[in-house]
C-alpha cells in the first residue's frame, strides 16, 4: 500500500491541475505557503493534519478526497476471483461483484437459484432499495406478504426495508442481477 503522504501528493496535484490552479493560487486559497504546497505535491513533505484540513477547506473538497487512493478508471472482475456465498444448502448462490463503497452507496451481485432454492431476507435499514433484473428462469419474490412473479427479461425495484424472500418455482436455473442501494 502506498504511503499516505504520497497518495495525498498525487491527489492534491490532480485536483490543482483539474481546476487549473497555480501553486500560488492554491497557497492563497488554503493559507499554506507556495513552497510547502510544492514540497507536498512532490512527496518531499508529509503534511500535518492541520495542513491537510487547511488545504481541504481551501479547495472546498472533503478531507478523504485528499487522502484516499483514487479508484482506477477501469476495473475488471473475473468470475474466478469472486468469492461465492451460498445459502439454502447451496441452492442459492450470490456472487458479490461490486461490494458496497461509501462513496457510491450501492452493491451489485449476480444471483443463481436452483430449482426450489430460496432465501428469506431480513428487512434492510430504512430507505434501502433493491433493483432486480431476471436474466434466466423465473423468480417468485415476496415483499411484506405481497407476491410477485418475474420471468426472463422482467425487472423490479422495491423498498428492501421490508421483509422479503426469493424463490425459484421453475424447473430450471434462475439467474438474476441484484443491485442494492443504501441511502445516506
Amino acid at each position: 500500500m502506498e504511503e499516505i503522504h504520497l497518495v495525498f501528493a498525487k491527489n492534491l496535484k490532480a485536483i490543482r491541475e483539474k481546476e487549473k490552479l497555480s501553486l500560488e493560487k492554491v497557497s492563497q486559497l488554503c493559507g499554506v505557503s507556495k513552497t510547502m504546497i510544492g514540497q507536498i505535491e512532490r512527496g518531499e513533505s508529509s503534511p500535518t493534519l492541520t495542513t491537510i484540513w487547511k488545504i481541504a477547506n481551501g479547495l472546498k473538497v472533503s478531507f478523504t478526497t485528499l487522502i484516499n487512493q483514487p479508484q482506477p478508471e477501469t476495473e475488471v472482475i473475473l468470475l474466478e476471483d469472486v468469492q461465492v456465498l451460498k445459502g439454502d444448502k447451496g441452492r442459492y448462490r450470490v456472487y458479490p461483484y461490486f461490494p458496497f463503497q461509501e462513496k457510491s452507496r450501492f452493491e451489485i451481485y449476480t444471483v443463481e437459484i436452483d430449482q426450489q432454492g430460496k432465501l428469506i431476507a431480513e428487512a434492510h435499514r430504512d430507505g434501502t432499495e433493491e433493483f432486480i433484473m431476471v436474466f434466466d428462469g423465473e423468480l417468485a419474490l415476496a415483499i411484506n406478504d405481497k407476491q410477485y412473479t418475474l420471468k426472463t427479461g422482467d425487472s423490479i425495484r422495491f423498498k428492501a426495508d421490508l421483509p422479503h424472500s426469493y424463490f425459484n418455482p421453475s424447473q430450471s436455473l434462475t439467474r438474476l442481477s441484484m443491485t442494492i442501494y443504501y441511502p445516506i
